[in-house]
């Protein structure tokens, strides 16, 4: 009987799970987005939370931000997504109470074996700033969606509403 023995054991070897634990939380906190299987999701859904809970005590006790930065870079063994787990994300969670991951399933399943993929995603993800369409692009010329004529349309719907 497995009585009291909490966690995923997903199909591999002790040293095998927590590579794969610490990859998947990398990657989590570097692209703040990542698809993956449903058991693989919620496998390193509470270690990621846990590294940020982690990391958010460094904000309010500012003695301890040196030990808490080593902790985190222990853990996940990868010492730029420690830095911006510390610097970063910490501030940006500082406000939450828990909850800093989302679990969304997706409709679509793998190729090979058919296994239900899900994106495993940060609540507030930062997106990059949509751009906004200049007049001129860097050489100075003008852009050539903005010097088209409505009435250059091709198409038979355009040619019958010329005339």
């Amino acid at each position: 009987m497995r009585h009291l023995k909490k966690g995923r054991k997903l199909g591999r070897s002790p040293s095998h799970r927590h590579a794969l634990l610490r990859a998947l939380a990398a990657s989590l906190f570097r692209h703040e987005s990542i698809v993956t299987t449903g058991p693989k999701a919620k496998f390193v859904q509470g270690f990621a939370e846990r590294l940020i809970t982690v990391a958010k005590r460094a904000g309010t006790d500012k003695t301890r931000t040196v030990a808490v930065r080593r902790l985190v870079a222990s853990r996940l063994q990868d010492e730029a997504m420690a830095k911006k787990v510390c610097e970063e994300l910490a501030v940006r969670f500082a406000n939450r109470v828990g909850g800093y991951t989302r679990i969304f399933k997706l409709a679509e399943v793998r190729k090979g074996d058919a296994g239900s993929k899900v994106r495993l995603e940060l609540t507030e993800i930062r997106r990059p700033e949509p751009e906004t369409k200049d007049k001129k692009d860097k050489k100075g010329k003008t852009d050539k969606a903005d010097t088209t004529d409505s009435k250059k349309n091709k198409g038979p719907k355009a040619a019958a509403a010329r005339g």
